[in-house]
């Protein structure tokens, strides 16, 4: 009986080793399904334009546009955030419309998606909910991955967003005038931790407030009232 006794605790413990096991390979997995790195490109007619490079890890993104050479892009989908750093100013700034890749390439959960981009929109600017649309319109293959295809409809911005349901992200948008935005060479690889994060020692900038100060100082001149 002791044997027993002394067996079923073991036997227990194995099971329950066996599980976190289990459980902890599933969740790794997950986890390195996010984390790549890729290039962004345009084409329109015959054009094809490099726009940048993107990082995801884990619900975040670095994007390093090629049309902002000074800084990079960071979002945060858990805040959400996004924030457009400036290393040699020292400085980093709410992303607010900087950018409307910032609005379009975000993680995005593949079950619906929809509440990912409406947080972006929200972001960049007030979203009035009554003209702001986003539905599943239909799946489609590219370079042999099933991809769900949803529409984004608002006054501001409206496109189409393949998700692979893999990297949980957009990886193809098209834009209302034609153009079609692709992450390609897609990097299956680990991101470092810190590439995601604001550098030490940087000041947040407010655009708002400076201008209020220099309403308040002797360079601000008010502009005469018409006649």
């Amino acid at each position: 009986m002791k044997l027993n006794a002394q067996a079923s605790p073991a036997r227990s413990l194995l099971k329950a080793s066996l599980l976190a096991a289990v459980f902890l390979a599933a969740t790794a997995g997950s986890v390195e399904a996010q984390q790549f790195s890729a290039d962004l490109v345009a084409k329109k007619d015959e054009t094809t334009t490099a726009l940048g490079r993107l990082r995801v890890s884990d619900g975040k993104v670095r994007l390093e546009a090629a049309a902002w050479p000074d800084g990079f892009f960071l979002i945060d989908i858990a805040g959400p955030a996004a924030y457009f750093v400036r290393p040699g100013a020292r400085v980093f700034m709410d992303a607010k419309q900087s950018s409307p890749l910032t609005g379009m390439f975000a993680p995005v959960d593949p079950n619906d998606p929809c509440r990912q981009w409406l947080a972006m929109a929200q972001l960049s600017a007030p979203t009035d909910l009554a003209t702001w649309r986003c539905q599943h319109d239909h799946e489609e293959t590219v370079a042999g991955r099933k991809m769900d295809v949803y529409r984004v409809a608002a006054p501001s911005s409206t496109f189409l967003g393949w998700v692979d349901r893999e990297h949980k992200f957009p990886v193809q948008i098209k834009t209302e005038d034609g153009t079609m935005i692709t992450a390609e060479h897609i990097r299956d690889e680990l991101q470092p931790a810190q590439t995601f994060e604001i550098p030490a020692g940087m000041r947040k900038f407010d655009p708002k407030a400076l201008i209020q100060r220099i309403k308040q100082s002797d360079v601000w001149v008010a502009q005469p009232d018409s006649e």
